[in-house]
């Protein structure tokens, strides 16, 4: 059942595709950093302040007794009331689309050009039809040349490993932060992980909304997401001797480890959405940002079930000799980092040139 429900969700979610050609084709280019920066914060943010949510609303009897009952539908299912929540939450949001202006208005000129088309055609001798036959086919195999676009292609693929990375971590994050201490976790509760990661969520909010457009303006999305994904990778190291700490360090080193990771996840992730929709030309943003994410999706269902079998696994590994416990979890966290990383060079990822 959870699983067909995971499959339903991401399956009627096809919201962020969409949303990035249209942040895209609402600004400038010179703006496109700060547009789609808007984007991926809230994208990100959400992504954080979901789970602190459920971490906060969750189990609301055992909590909060005072105000839920044992005996009520909040005590016999304990998850019921982030649920309902997060689909209150949702409801304005989906009537609020009806009144959202369309970007590209190319409804009228379709109709248009169809009834050219059609005057065309009768009027039209045999050599002249052959060029009208020859503009609709072109038209139609513009659509496939998008798979042969390297700029765009190649930035795909690295969003799709970086994206595979980040559902990763942010599943292993959780069952590290909430097992036993004896296992090599910090023994926290689903609400001190939500404090964590609501802390996160605003230290996001306020790097991408003023810090990230000025930074990409000055060293460009490539390098941003290139230094992004190294300084990661010393920082992921980090968090195994971040939990043999305890007390106030700990709080405060964790806190800090956590915003500064998702900021850079973010930034990479910023900066690969720039160079995706800056590929391609305007008309074709949709398809390219649909493409990019279905494939990212693939990668996105393996995460959290690698995520959680590679923890499982590590945790009866504690005496092992090479990287015992939870340090295995983040080296190979790691591969998949510098991977990503290493595929930010030429001749692999390239800009379109303009």
């Amino acid at each position: 059942m959870a699983i067909s429900m995971r499959f339903l969700l991401g399956s009627l979610n096809g919201l962020l595709g969409p949303i990035k050609a249209y942040a895209c084709e609402l600004v400038r280019e010179e703006h496109q950093s700060l547009g789609l920066s808007a984007v991926s914060t809230a994208w990100g943010t959400g992504l954080i302040i979901g789970p602190a949510l459920g971490g906060f609303l969750a189990q609301p009897a055992e909590k909060f007794p005072a105000i839920f009952s044992s005996n009520s539908i909040f005590g016999r299912f304990p998850y019921f009331l982030p649920c309902l929540i997060i689909s209150l939450l949702a409801l304005p949001v989906a009537i609020a689309c009806f009144w959202i202006p369309e970007s590209l208005h190319t409804h009228n000129s379709e109709k248009i050009s169809s009834q050219i088309s059609y005057d065309v055609l009768e009027s039209a001798s045999p050599r002249s039809t052959d060029k009208v036959d020859l503009k609709e086919g072109s038209e139609t195999t513009s659509k496939y040349s998008l798979f042969k676009n390297w700029p765009l292609m190649s930035s795909i693929i690295v969003y799709c490993v970086f994206s595979l990375h980040d559902m990763a971590y942010t599943e292993i994050f959780s069952l590290w932060a909430v097992s036993p201490r004896r296992l090599g976790g910090l023994s926290y509760s689903t609400q001190d992980v939500g404090v964590v990661l609501a802390i996160s969520g605003v230290g996001l909010l306020v790097f991408q909304s003023s810090l990230y457009p000025l930074v990409e303006r000055i060293i460009g999305p490539i390098m941003v997401s290139r230094i992004a994904g190294i300084v990661s990778i010393p920082l992921l190291t980090s968090y195994h001797y971040i939990g043999m700490l305890s007390g106030i360090a700990l709080s405060i080193l964790l806190n800090c480890a956590s915003l500064v990771k998702n900021v850079l996840s973010i930034s990479i992730v910023t900066g690969l959405f720039i160079l995706q929709n800056r590929a391609v030309e305007q008309h074709q943003r949709g398809a390219a940002n649909g493409i990019a994410m279905t494939l990212m999706s693939l990668f996105k269902a393996a995460g959290p079930a690698g995520g959680g079998a590679l923890f499982s696994w590590a945790e009866k590994r504690q005496d092992a000799g090479f990287l015992p416990g939870n340090q295995i979890v983040f080296f190979i966290l790691n591969i998949i980092e510098v991977v990503g990383v290493l595929m930010t060079f030429k001749p692999f990822l390239v800009e379109r040139r303009r």
